[in-house]
Formats: structure tokens, sequence, C-alpha cells
């Protein structure tokens, strides 16, 4: 009895140990590869799961979240011959935990080295200005080439970025004089298109300064015209008046035809600019007797007018 007692307690003490090897539990984000004397059978899921003890060993511990590389700062040779250092990162996902464990020795290691190597070819094949110009392209053609290569890995290459492009020193020299050439050149540009448009304006201003000065000048001669017209038409009926009263025998018209020149003679010499005094014999008499027969012709026709009426 005593030997089979501890028979019964070591084989419960097995048991118990076999269980507690054949039980396993698998965190969250994580999956683990079983194999059975050495070959891949099975993947056990996140939660506790169950292997044959002794017969069964867990292979590989596969990481199923996604995955951040830095890629390591090499130097690239541009298509005109330009030397930059590049570096990036990667970002990446285990899709299938097998592939990932038994198609690829070193997954990250061969990560890192198809990502180098592809970036030398990618931008090896592009100038130094489409390289810091088009890093968008850069990075969607490095995504679809290492992708499309790590596809029989089980792995999923979500996103490749290029972080930092640095030229050689005496490159960025040149580079910001060029760059300062060429804002100089724009604000040259600027500066003449401005005294170019200031040019045209001001030509414009002074066209239509011109045409309207021109058009004053239009509008006074033709309002001078209209009335040295309305004062011809003036003098002719007061001609005509004074022929008629001529006709007529009147005396004292014809002395109101000759005062009237009279004083528009006199008034000619007086605003000569040549003359500083005027010294003339004036026969007063006849000029006031000539006045007065103005007011007696003025009184004949004003008598005539109420006549009428």
């Amino acid at each position: 009895m005593g030997g089979f007692a501890t028979f019964a307690i070591g084989l419960a003490i097995f048991a118990i140990i076999l269980i507690f090897l054949g039980v396993k539990s698998v965190p969250q984000g994580m999956e683990y590869t079983v194999e059975r004397f050495g070959r891949y059978t099975e993947t056990m899921r996140p939660g506790l799961n169950l292997i044959i003890p002794i017969v069964d060993r867990i292979g590989r511990k596969i990481n199923m979240m996604e995955t951040v590389l830095d890629v390591p700062s090499q130097e690239i040779i541009t298509k005109d011959n330009a030397m930059v250092q590049v570096d990036g990162v990667v970002f990446y996902q285990v899709l299938d935990a097998a592939k990932a464990a038994y198609e690829v020795n070193q997954l990250e290691f061969a990560i890192l080295n198809l990502t180098m190597t592809n970036i030398r070819t990618v931008m090896g094949s592009m100038d130094l200005d489409e390289l810091l110009s088009k890093r968008d392209e850069i990075n969607a053609r490095l995504l679809a080439v290492v992708d499309e290569a790590t596809t029989p890995w089980g792995i999923k290459v979500t996103r490749i970025e290029i972080k930092d492009i640095s030229p050689p020193k005496d490159l960025v020299d040149s580079m910001a004089r060029q760059m300062k050439a060429e804002r100089d050149k724009r604000a040259a540009i600027l500066v003449a298109e401005g005294e170019r448009q200031a040019a045209i304006l001001a030509a414009e201003g002074q066209k239509q300064a011109a045409i309207l000065e021109a058009e004053g000048r239009k509008e006074s001669a033709y309002r001078d015209a209209e009335a040295r017209e309305r004062l011809a038409q003036a003098e002719a009926r007061a001609t005509l008046m004074l022929s008629e009263a001529i006709g007529k025998g009147n005396v004292q018209a014809v002395n109101y035809f000759v005062a009237q020149k009279y004083v528009e003679a006199v008034a000619k010499l007086a605003a000569a600019p040549n003359q500083k005094v005027l010294l003339m014999p004036l026969d007063t008499s006849g000029l006031v007797g000539t006045l007065a027969g103005v007011a007696e012709l003025a009184r004949e026709a004003l008598s005539r007018a109420e006549s009428r009426s």
C-alpha cells in the first residue's frame, strides 16, 4: 500500500505538471507558433490554448501590432552627382505569423536592408531638386516597391517616410545663393512691372487730361462763336435801325453812330499796354450834344412803343 500510494501521488503530480505544461496563455497583440517535433503545426491566438506536452512546443512569439523601424542614415548619390545624407522610418504589421516566422530569417533586419537598398535605387534616379521637392512621390514609390517585396513574408508595410535629406554644406550655401538671386530677380521684375504700370497709368491720365482740355477748348470756342454771332446779330439790328433812322433824315441817329465809334476808339487807345499816359483834346460839348441826341432817340423809341401798345 505504501508503494502504491507513493506511485499515485507521483502520477498525480506528473499529471498536474503535464496540464501546466499543456496550457498556454497568449497575450493580446501576440501570436505563438506551435511546433511538433520541430515542424510547424498551428498558430495560437490570444487567450488560453492547449498543446500536447513534450510532443508540442512553442516555436516563435510574433508581435502582431504595427511596428516602427528607424532606417539608419546613409549616403545617396543623386542623378546629378550630388552627395546627400538620408534617413527615414518604416511602419509595418505582421498579418501571417507563420510566414513571418518561417519564410524569412531576422525579419526586422531584412526589412531594413530592403528599405535602404530601395531608397538608394529610387533617390539615386532623381535630381537633387526633385529629392527636395517631391518627398511624397518618393515615399509612395518606396512603399509600393517594399510592400510588394515583403508580401511573401506575411507582413504589410503601411508607410515609409523619409525623415531628413541633408546635402553637403557647400551645396546648401550654393542653393541659398541661388534662391537669393532668384528672389532678387523676382523683386526686380515686380519693381519694373510696377514702374511700367505706373507709367501706363500716368500716360493714360495725361491722355484723358489732354482730351478733357481739348473738349474744354472746343466748348469754349463754340460758346465764343455763339456769343460773337449774337453780338453780330445785335450790331446788325442796331445798324439796320440806324440806317432806317438816317434814311428818314434823323440827324440824331447819325450823331449816335459817330459818338459810338468815337467812344470805342478812345477806349482802345486807353487800353493799349504801351500807353502809360493819354493826353487828348476832347470836344466835350460835341460829345455831350451827341449823348443828348442819343437820349432823344431813346425817348422817341419809347413813345412809339407806347403809342403802338
